[in-house]
């Protein structure tokens, strides 16, 4: 009998690590798409002079990814669901390696914005359906609540780091080279993942293949996408922000009220019954806005106004991913079973809104120790415990059969929301700054002015973030969660610390 007994536990071992292998595979996935969108904004002005891009053009070679991007990961994870989540993000990390490599080797502006774009789409499916399979591999409340944190960590602190691995790869070698990374790390993913991650069948394209909502749901938040951006250079009142704004909400209601009336939706509206899920992807798009600009504005301050290179730029938001990270990794779980989720939110939120405060007075002359540092370790506290907590929230009400639609819209929502956020920031902050230039500030002092302004704005959106955080997430009884198991009477969802009724 002992030899029986023993093989099972190293066989439940293996399995066991086999798993958080697996997480780390996926993982370097979604870092790897996480760091493009920041390493390509550090190499704008190189890839400008190597290949002659206008101002308005160079907006394209971000614009065309964040399109295909944020236009995609819904529809990427409900595909993920239908078709199996594995299959679909080893042809998403394909499609987005593949065209890395276009993208390294691009000599003429047509090529690079054309192959963003279709590492765009590779992205959207790749990242999409993620979460879907973490929470499908980790079922158990502690496990599952230490997996998100990792995940969470890669997603929230990704930004950051991206800035510093950008800035040391332009100024070392050149810009092909932020693309050319890209390959090799896509190849061994994509070859781990397969070993790794367990294919599981999708539920079939018969639950919910719905073509015609696919084209509502991907054109309406295209066009949304298009209009957001077009709002930093034309303005509010523009007929392209309006007329495609417009376009974007008739196509997406129209998709909402298909999905209401047939029979297999695309994407089934129960999921957005739970307050916690409705609440927490609330939440998470209100709280990008501030960490938006906190990254951008942030970090066009140090260079404009301090006049950091773009190393300096990455090396000053070193603190603030490391103490994501150790948050995230080693705090979040524990911290989120013990007092649970509506708690820890609120906290967090609120310590990022101070940061955004204490953002708002930095001085033309600021000094990083004094200015900058503390605002980096209160931004790391608060988002490195916020984000997994609020993953896990998000992704509360999601069954096996619609868990790759959770994630999806637990990745648009950041990405939606932060693109939003971020025209607004930067209009309002671009209105002041030309406001304090024609009463007679000096361009440095307009500069600081406005991103003040914006700094602001962000700080009053985090805490209305706190508001709904209050009013609408239903608070957890936290002690037995540390336990994995709920209350007599009431039954855990399998994400981490929450639980409801029976």
């Amino acid at each position: 009998m002992m030899p029986t007994e023993g093989a099972a536990v190293t066989a439940a071992e293996t399995t066991d690590r086999t798993r958080w292998l697996a997480l780390y595979v996926l993982c370097t996935g979604v870092l790897m798409i996480v760091l493009d969108a920041t390493v390509v904004n550090v190499a704008l002005p190189s890839i400008q002079d190597d290949l002659h891009f206008t101002q308005t053009n160079l907006a394209w070679v971000v614009n065309a990814y964040l399109i295909a991007f944020g236009g995609l990961l819904l529809l990427g994870g409900r595909i993920g669901d239908l078709l199996g989540h594995r299959r679909i993000f080893l042809i998403g990390l394909g499609i987005f390696t593949s065209a890395s490599l276009l993208c390294a080797l691009s000599r003429s502006q047509a090529l690079l914005i054309g192959a963003r774009f279709v590492q765009g789409i590779g992205g959207a499916f790749a990242s999409a359906v993620v979460l879907g399979m973490i929470v499908t591999m980790f079922p158990e409340p502690r496990d599952q609540a230490k997996a998100i944190g990792v995940y969470g960590f890669v997603a929230s602190a990704g930004g950051s780091i991206g800035l510093l691995l950008g800035g040391v790869i332009t100024q070392s070698i050149n810009w092909h080279w932020i693309f050319f990374i890209n390959v090799p790390i896509g190849i061994a993913t994509a070859l781990l993942a397969r070993r790794l991650v367990a294919a599981r069948p999708g539920i079939g394209l018969s639950a919910g293949a719905d073509l015609p909502g696919a084209v509502m749901m991907t054109s309406g938040l295209m066009l949304g996408v298009y209009a957001i951006l077009q709002v930093s250079g034309k303005g509010f009142g523009s007929w392209q922000v309006l007329g495609f704004g417009a376009a974007s909400l008739l196509l997406l209601t129209a998709f909402v009220l298909r999905q209401a009336r047939i029979e297999n939706p695309l994407m089934p509206l129960r999921l957005f019954r739970s307050r916690n899920v409705s609440g927490a992807n609330l939440v998470l798009g209100l709280l990008v806005v501030g960490m938006f600009g906190m990254f951008f504005l942030g970090a066009l301050y140090m260079q404009r106004v301090l006049g950091y290179d773009p190393l300096e730029v990455g090396l000053a938001f070193l603190p603030a991913t490391i103490v994501m990270g150790s948050m995230s990794l080693r705090v979040s779980g524990p911290v989120s079973m013990r007092f649970g989720a509506r708690k820890i939110i609120v906290v967090c939120l609120a310590a990022i809104g101070v940061a955004m405060l204490l953002f708002a007075r930095t001085p033309v002359a600021g000094h990083y120790v004094v200015d900058l540092l503390p605002i980096m370790v209160l931004f790391g506290f608060g988002a490195g415990l916020a984000f997994p907590v609020l993953m896990q929230l998000a992704m509360s009400g999601a069954t096996p059969s619609d868990a790759g639609l959770a994630s999806g819209l637990a990745n648009t929502t950041p990405q939606v929301g932060g693109a939003i956020g971020l025209a607004v920031l930067a209009t309002l902050a671009s209105n002041r700054t030309s406001t304090l230039l024609a009463q007679g500030h000096s361009q440095v002092s307009a500069l600081n002015g406005g991103f003040h302004l914006a700094y602001l704005v962000g700080a009053a959106l985090v805490f209305l973030a706190i508001v709904v955080a209050l009013t609408v997430l239903q608070p957890v009884a936290h002690p037995a969660m540390a336990h994995g198991h709920a209350p007599e009477g009431e039954t855990v969802t399998g994400a981490g610390p929450v639980y409801s009724k029976a």
